[in-house]
């Protein structure tokens, strides 16, 4: 399992390489992941202190490479 959390968070990094702030919405649908994967790459990520979230005033969440 840590495995495969490992390799959707290098899937979630090559997405968000080089781009501004994505919508959680479009990293899902660029990566494929289903949303339990996608948001335990993403605490992967987040943890290791590679992630920066905002959210806008609709209440939709971005994500970036920090």
């Amino acid at each position: 399992m840590k495995e495969k959390i490992g390799n959707n968070a290098g899937l979630v990094w090559n997405v968000l390489t080089g781009q501004s702030a994505k919508n959680l919405k479009e990293v899902k649908k660029q990566t494929k992941l289903t949303e339990k994967d996608l948001y335990a790459a993403l605490g992967w990520l987040a943890r290791e202190e590679k992630l920066i979230f905002t959210e806008d005033a609709n209440g939709d969440i971005f994500v970036a490479l920090d």
